[in-house]
């Protein structure tokens, strides 16, 4: 298990730079935190990583955004908050995309307990008394 302190959106940039390099062959990385500790921050500074040079933002109303890369592969972004069902994130192709060998990043795993794959890199945040980030990375198998 890998335990950052993110102070600033520098050290986010560097966090994420090392997240990517010590998880460089896994796709799927599923984020747990209250609302408001930053996850989709912290996502768009993996994505920046990464080489997405367009703008990345929370999908809560569109469920899911996608990407590119800069190698040209799709990376997708995931947010359930507003999900009904669990069932409602199969009809819009969830598993297409787990299994599509591109970059998934999934906040509210809550919603869909069920339909997480075997392993997966879970990312916790939680705000410390200082107003700093704690992320909690590590591997897990269901």
């Amino acid at each position: 298990m890998q335990e950052y302190i993110a102070k600033n959106l520098l050290d986010l940039k560097r966090i994420a730079k090392d997240v990517i390099a010590n998880y460089e062959n896994e796709r799927i990385f599923a984020f747990k935190a209250e609302m408001g500790t930053g996850k989709t921050t912290f996502i768009k500074a993996i994505c920046e990583e990464l080489g997405v040079e367009s703008l990345v933002n929370s999908p809560t109303f569109a469920i899911v955004n996608t990407y590119v890369s800069y190698n040209g592969s799709d990376i997708y972004h995931f947010d359930f908050y507003r999900l009904e069902k669990e069932m409602d994130a199969l009809d819009i192709g969830f598993e297409e995309y787990l299994y599509s060998g591109n970059y998934c990043f999934i906040e509210w795993i809550e919603k869909i307990p069920n339909l997480l794959p075997q392993e997966y890199v879970l990312i916790e945040i939680k705000i410390m008394e200082d107003k700093s980030r704690m992320i909690l990375c590590y591997k897990r198998n269901k």
